[in-house]
């Protein structure tokens, strides 16, 4: 889990003493439950002055996770199998069940990347390769009449590795030069 249960307490402690979902009842059977399952955690004596009706729930509450902190870890361990056992809803929302959860679940908070703008990522070079060829091409057709003795023939042997749709207009092209 990374955290000791000492330091989870520390960190839970505060939401828990401002729950209002542990009433006077579910207070007692925290304490109960760690008296008589665990008296080495909870002695007779520290568990009727964690009871007692006269002290507000929640100083009685501050006061216990308080000793239980003071007493290490198995104490701290014990009592969230405590309250995972009696009041589970409570133990589930938790600020470190909560970090733990979200930690561990990847659709919980699915990753945000980063969006680049390029269209793709073969890099600056495969861009000055594309823009030279066509340059080129338009170079080609720019002075294949004029200047350039056999340029449709050029363009005829250019159609050859492309799309079908491209090698038509070429050669189209081509055929059309010669006729003029």
């Amino acid at each position: 889990m990374g955290d000791s249960f000492h330091a989870q307490l520390l960190e839970d402690s505060s939401f828990l003493r401002s729950d209002l979902r542990l009433d006077t009842e579910r207070v007692d059977k925290l304490i109960l439950q760690l008296n008589r399952i665990y008296p080495q955690i909870l002695t007779d004596k520290e568990a009727t002055r964690f009871r007692n009706l006269d002290v507000p729930t929640s100083v009685r509450l501050g006061e216990l996770l308080t000793d239980l902190q003071g007493k290490g870890e198995e104490a701290c361990r014990e009592f969230y199998r405590a309250l995972h056992l009696h009041v589970e809803e409570l133990y589930y929302s938790l600020p470190t069940r909560l970090r733990l959860r979200d930690s561990l679940d990847p659709l919980a908070n699915p990753r945000v990347y980063q969006q680049r703008h390029d269209m793709n990522d073969r890099g600056p070079l495969f861009f000055l390769g594309c823009f030279s060829v066509a340059v080129g091409m338009a170079l080609l057709y720019y002075y294949s009449e004029a200047k350039v003795s056999g340029g449709s023939r050029a363009l005829g042997m250019a159609a050859l590795g492309l799309k079908k749709k491209a090698q038509e207009v070429l050669i189209w092209y081509t055929e059309d030069s010669r006729m003029i």
